[in-house]
């Protein structure tokens, strides 16, 4: 049985739905194929609630796949299951759209994602799509079309207002990797040794990441980490994040703290 999920659905430049691909819908891309299309796969720069606005999609499975090429960062996106542990079984509940076998999608914020946002990296320009309009897509440096990122694509096929929710959507989580939050919690690099001792000692103890990240007790946490650390993840888990958005080929960066969350020398 063929099939075809189109991946990084909306990432420039060529990507089904980016900016450059010539294509606003499937049909228009895979023609007499686009039957056989079941699924895409959103990538970084989007989520869910994002694809939702476009009624096109309605009957598409949206699923999360990592596309890492580093290992820790393997699992940054995913689909969670309740079905048979096999080809079948996992292609019969995204075909379905069936919310007791598809449970939800893992998801980056899209804002961290490298190609959220309008711009230029050689000018260092950010700018969202309202911005771009202004400038009707020309960098006001370099007069060169910007990059038009998966947010500015989003608005320009949407039917319908933010927010809102098919009847059919799976739901989904947005998470930051593990490691990424200690290190923000401690103001360190994600390459710190204490990054490294904290991550170690919360899986070795706790489980895997993904439970840690949605479903561990603050009180556990604290246990095997410290309260900032506990604090952070308890932060993600909530959606309570500030994120400067990426832009092209930049990722975003995260603000999980305002200021650093507590005196720092009490950690070495």
């Amino acid at each position: 049985e063929a099939v075809i999920v189109p991946a990084h659905a909306w990432t420039p430049w060529f990507s089904v739905f980016g900016s450059m691909s010539g294509f606003d819908s499937l049909k228009e891309c895979f023609g007499k194929y686009a039957d056989k299309i079941f699924a895409i796969e959103t990538g970084l720069s989007s989520d869910p609630q994002m694809n939702w606005r476009i009624p096109k999609l309605d009957k598409i499975a949206l699923i999360s796949n990592s596309d890492s090429h580093s290992l820790q960062r393997i699992g940054r996106e995913a689909n969670v299951f309740n079905t048979k542990l096999s080809y079948r079984g996992i292609m019969d509940a995204i075909k379905s759209l069936d919310k007791n076998k598809f449970l939800y999608t893992i998801e980056f914020f899209p804002e961290e994602g490298k190609y959220h946002y309008d711009g230029h990296k050689d000018c260092n320009l950010r700018l969202s799509p309202k911005e771009s309009k202004k400038y009707n897509n020309i960098c006001p440096i370099c007069a060169k079309p910007l990059v038009i990122g998966v947010l500015n694509r989003v608005e320009k096929l949407a039917d319908r207002p933010e927010n809102f929710m098919p009847e059919s959507a799976i739901p989904f989580k947005s998470l930051i990797p593990l490691q990424e939050i200690i290190a923000e919690s401690l103001g360190v690099t994600v390459a710190s040794k204490q990054v490294d001792k904290f991550y170690n000692k919360l899986t070795e103890n706790l489980g895997n990441e993904f439970g840690i990240l949605l479903e561990v007790e603050r009180i556990d946490l604290e246990k095997y980490s410290l309260p900032e650390i506990a604090e952070g993840i308890i932060r993600v888990r909530n959606g309570k994040v500030e994120i400067e958005p990426g832009y092209d080929g930049v990722y975003g960066k995260i603000k999980i703290f305002s200021r650093s969350p507590l005196n720092q020398k009490s950690l070495f």
